[in-house]
């Protein structure tokens, strides 16, 4: 929101008559160290709420400022000094190790074309998100998760299986992103054809793959499983950077179907400017779902948010 605007009355003001002379002096001094905005070129557009984190969007504002870079910063509302969190040429960002429901203050600048100085700041404005983080679960041989519990990298044991989110913290509606992060001087691990990401109804034990029943997954080659079956659309292999997004909404909740369930989601996964789009049958209502990946060689590394 914006600070409330005071009346003119109780604004200080300043006023001096100068010789043009002068004026013009006082005039070139300023211009030597940089120009005089009447606002801001770009200013915080929008925070959309993410599991431990928070989209942040801005936009330009000054028609004939030409941006070559963003730089957004943030601070917990209690901290003095904001940090950097983002420097480049798009217009969000999703900021992450964000404590739910907590405030924090937000605030963007630019850098025009050619330029090396960096514009005026925007008007700090408040965001939080009150959605919990993801997790994987602590606990399986094969993997090393990280301090926040949000990165899991495949370990050099010999122990393998699905490693699962701590709880069914993925709810329809929302976007679950895998992201495939570097580990180390490796790129990725060696590939297997049971590798695979993807969200499931339960947790079950016992399997080495989430290409079974009662879930949907991504193998690293690129081919998408649904209950275990494997669909002739595919989408790009998982490399080194790659993201891998799950998009989910009920369409039908009701007495059973032909193809024996009565509760349906539609499902998108994208990877690589491609996606897919089915319809995925359930015997269940599900609207929070866990989330799992497995992978048989050491070496894969992967960020959920």
């Amino acid at each position: 929101s914006l600070p409330e605007v005071p009346s003119l009355v109780d604004v200080p003001c300043l006023s001096a008559q100068l010789d043009d002379c002068l004026l013009t002096i006082l005039k070139n001094q300023i211009f030597r160290h940089g120009t005089v905005a009447s606002r801001p070129p770009v200013q915080l557009e929008e925070f959309v709420e993410k599991p431990g984190g928070i989209l942040v969007r801005w936009c330009k504002v000054d028609d004939d400022f030409i941006p070559q870079d963003y730089r957004l910063q943030y601070r917990k509302s209690t901290a003095s000094h904001f940090e950097d969190v983002y420097v480049g040429s798009e217009t969000e960002f999703i900021v992450l190790h964000i404590d739910p429901n907590v405030d924090y203050q937000f605030r963007v600048c630019a850098r025009g074309d050619g330029r090396q100085e960096w514009s005026p700041w925007s008007i700090p404005q408040m965001g939080r998100t009150t959605l919990v983080p993801h997790e994987w679960t602590t606990g399986l041989e094969g993997y090393s998760l990280s301090s926040r519990r949000n990165i899991a990298l495949r370990n050099d044991s010999q122990s393998c299986g699905v490693l699962y989110s701590k709880a069914p913290t993925y709810v329809c509606g929302q976007t679950l992103t895998f992201r495939q992060v570097l580990s180390g001087i490796e790129t990725v691990g060696q590939p297997d054809r049971r590798d695979s990401l993807g969200v499931c109804v339960e947790q079950q034990n016992g399997y080495d793959s989430l290409q079974r029943d009662k879930a949907v997954c991504v193998s690293t080659n690129g081919a998408v499983f649904v209950n275990g079956k494997e669909m002739t659309n595919q989408l790009p292999a998982v490399t080194s950077g790659s993201t891998v997004t799950f998009d989910m909404e009920v369409v039908q909740l009701g007495p059973p179907s032909s193809e024996g369930g009565n509760f349906k989601l539609r499902v998108t996964i994208s990877s690589s400017n491609r996606e897919v789009v089915f319809d995925w049958v359930l015997d269940q209502c599900c609207v929070s779902l866990y989330f799992g990946c497995s992978f048989s060689y050491p070496g894969w590394k992967v960020l959920v948010f």
